[in-house]
């Protein structure tokens, strides 16, 4: 049983690694728009996550 699930995740890792050097992965990464990082937050989403960061450590110090 052990030696099949370890033959299974071999098989898979194996799967990825092909996946990821084809050559039509390449194709499609390279016609994805490239991202931007926006460094500004809007102000409500800077709130929000102020709140949670305020939130998150009231419960860490409990």
């Amino acid at each position: 049983m052990a030696r099949n699930i370890a033959d299974r995740q071999d098989r898979l890792a194996a799967d990825i690694s092909r996946q990821f050097t084809a050559p039509s992965t390449a194709r499609f990464l390279r016609a994805m728009p490239a991202f931007q990082v926006v460094s500004d937050v809007p102000a409500h989403l800077k709130e929000l996550l102020d709140r949670l960061e305020a939130s998150e450590e009231e419960t860490q110090d409990r």
